[in-house]
């Protein structure tokens, strides 16, 4: 009789993680935060309730661990062409792309949400995607500042704050809309402030 092999129960359980996470972005974007449950995850990912409670304590914790789950893709850094300016409109037009999708800003706005009550939450937020996005700013502007285009005494990692927090706040906010204009105007206003004295953007 031939030998049956044991369920592989590694690949089972990544199965029902990616069902899980895939379950909980969906859900967020089409009942919201607020009526987000861990029945209802489990219901759509065809696992049981105990099975999410087993590895998350809440539905924030699996939202967060779903919604973060790409953040290696921040570890290839900013494009360094040599022209700051171009840099930087480039990489905030894609950025501008993403939050303009609905995909996208379902289980953000629902995050931030719930990390205004919840400090832990909060917390793991920033470090886990505001702190290493804002790292590969850090980075850039260093380089820049090394090659003269930044002034030798700014602090860079107050000038990135300075240079995404008006775009976070329009956003979050919905004071305004996000566009390409929008981010060209913001990056030339916010390198003319960190510019060394006497040098021109152009």
């Amino acid at each position: 009789m031939a030998k049956t092999s044991p369920p592989d129960s590694s690949r089972r359980s990544e199965r029902s993680r990616r069902a899980i996470f895939d379950a909980a972005l969906a859900l967020v974007g089409e009942v919201g935060y607020d009526k987000l449950t861990i029945e209802g995850i489990a219901s759509r990912a065809g696992v049981g309730k105990q099975t999410i409670y087993r590895w998350w304590p809440s539905k924030a914790a699996v939202l967060l661990d779903a919604f973060t789950e790409g953040i290696e893709e921040y570890s290839a850094g900013l494009p360094d062409t040599g022209d700051l300016a171009a840099d930087l409109k480039f990489v905030l037009h894609a950025t501008t792309d993403e939050f303009n999708d609905p995909a996208f800003q379902a289980p953000y706005r629902a995050l931030a949400a719930a990390g205004a009550n919840d400090e832990e939450l909060s917390r793991t937020f920033v470090a886990r995607l505001m702190e290493p996005g804002i790292r590969v700013y850090v980075e850039r502007l260093q380089a820049a500042q090394e090659a003269g285009e930044v002034a030798g005494d700014i602090d860079v990692r107050i000038a990135v704050e300075m240079l995404l927090s008006p775009f976070s706040q329009r956003w979050l906010m919905r004071s305004g809309e996000l566009t390409y204009d929008f981010v060209d105007t913001l990056v030339d206003q916010f390198l003319r402030g960190v510019r060394p004295r006497g040098r021109s953007d152009g």
